[in-house]
């Protein structure tokens, strides 16, 4: 057994790694994503600091947050600020959230306008503010509202390839995947991404691999798998086991952006490194510090690490009493001063790796529009305005992953 096979979880020591060829790049219209891996947008957290991290860790397609449609367009700044980016991020994702297709093409266009390579749509978040306004993974039921939204997203994003992302569908009874990627294929999108979960499981239970098999036998556009990707094998082992072309990674990497890394080594068929210990975690959490500072400023910047300071030190000894002081910390020095006082040699605990970070969440019944299933034909785009429209209203409550 290899250093690093030590150091991952009983039903992954053996598996193989990637033989020469085995799979090949993501191909996204004209855009190559090579190794085929995608980081999934998650709302308060793939932000352009942690994407500049994880870049560092490996390639692949790393997509903003969410992104309101309505937001940016108004001009809302922290929407403006999170739809941003720096010099040197190539490729420039990002995923829109938004119920009318007016919307969906304008924002398109000004994305585009402004050097994106590449746009994702938001279909699938399952959070009961949204859908029982009609938005996120309700809008799949309405057939025809998605293929109108689809269409505009295609039409605005003219060259530059336009993926769409969604759940299983609403619930076991309700499932809307499959006729989502015949949409999605029919309009024109480059790809489509399945969380392998409905949006009543919300992350609890374990991903449904199964459909992602069922959604790519059933499609001729690339589909990506999501759902369950907690260590590097898990990315081969979906591949195998559903042919799917590509894997988003969500979850898994909060807290571990040198999950990338691990990903890069096994798609090009060598053993990943030994995962970093304490003093090496700490270092990187450090660096993550300051990436937001400079983005956010040092009120906001701090804020944000401290969740990051939860997922970051999950499973290493004491690190439960230390992280009371974690989730207060104003500055890095703070923040630095309390980690001191752990074993900064303390190897990666192996308890963490397929430990849950960030939303968790038990099975729920979605709440839904009043008579909506009754008017599936309708292509109305819901009110947004209960919503909210503005970066505020989406962060803590929509997630990709």
């Amino acid at each position: 057994m290899t250093a690093f096979r030590a150091h991952v979880s009983p039903e992954n020591r053996a598996v193989p790694l990637a033989a020469a060829g085995e799979f090949a790049p993501l191909q996204l219209g004209g855009l190559k994503v090579d190794p085929p891996v995608v980081l999934a947008p998650m709302a308060g957290v793939t932000n352009y600091p942690f994407r500049s991290v994880c870049r560092e860790f490996g390639a692949g397609l790393y997509v903003s947050e969410m992104i309101s449609a309505r937001g940016y367009l108004n001009g809302h700044r922290l929407t403006r600020l999170l739809a941003s980016s720096q010099p040197g991020e190539r490729p420039r994702s990002v995923q829109i959230y938004a119920t009318d297709p007016k919307d969906v093409s304008e924002m398109a266009r000004s994305l585009v306008d402004s050097g994106v390579d590449h746009l994702d749509m938001n279909f699938g978040c399952p959070v009961p503010k949204v859908t029982r306004h009609g938005g996120g993974s309700a809008i799949p039921l309405k057939k025809k509202l998605l293929a109108k939204i689809v269409a505009a997203g295609v039409a605005g994003a003219g060259a530059v390839p336009f993926t769409i992302k969604v759940r299983k569908g609403i619930d076991d009874e309700l499932l809307t995947f499959l006729d989502a990627g015949r949409i999605a294929q029919e309009e024109g999108a480059a790809a489509i991404g399945l969380h392998a979960r409905t949006a009543a499981q919300l992350y609890s239970g374990e991903a449904d691999w199964s459909a992602i098999a069922a959604l790519k036998s059933s499609v001729s556009i690339p589909v990506l798998g999501n759902g369950d990707i907690w260590e590097s094998f898990d990315a081969l082992r979906m591949m195998r086991t559903t042919g799917c072309d590509g894997v988003i990674v969500g979850r898994g990497c909060l807290g571990r952006p040198w999950l990338f890394a691990e990903l890069a080594a096994v798609f090009a068929g060598r053993e990943p490194d030994v995962p970093p210990n304490l003093r090496r975690v700490v270092a990187i959490m450090e660096d993550h510090a300051r990436r937001l500072i400079d983005f956010f400023g040092p009120e906001v910047g701090m804020r944000q690490m401290r969740k990051w300071c939860s997922w970051y030190t999950k499973g290493f000894r004491n690190s439960s009493v230390v992280r009371e002081s974690l989730v207060r910390v104003a500055s890095i020095e703070d923040m630095l001063a309390a980690l001191r006082t752990l074993d900064l040699d303390e190897p990666f605990p192996m308890a963490a790796l397929r430990a849950p970070r960030g939303k968790t969440g038990r099975q729920n019944s979605v709440a839904l529009p009043h008579g909506y299933l009754a008017t599936l034909d309708d292509d109305t785009p819901p009110d947004e305005s209960a919503i909210g429209d503005d970066a505020e209203s989406f962060e803590g409550s929509l997630s990709g992953g």
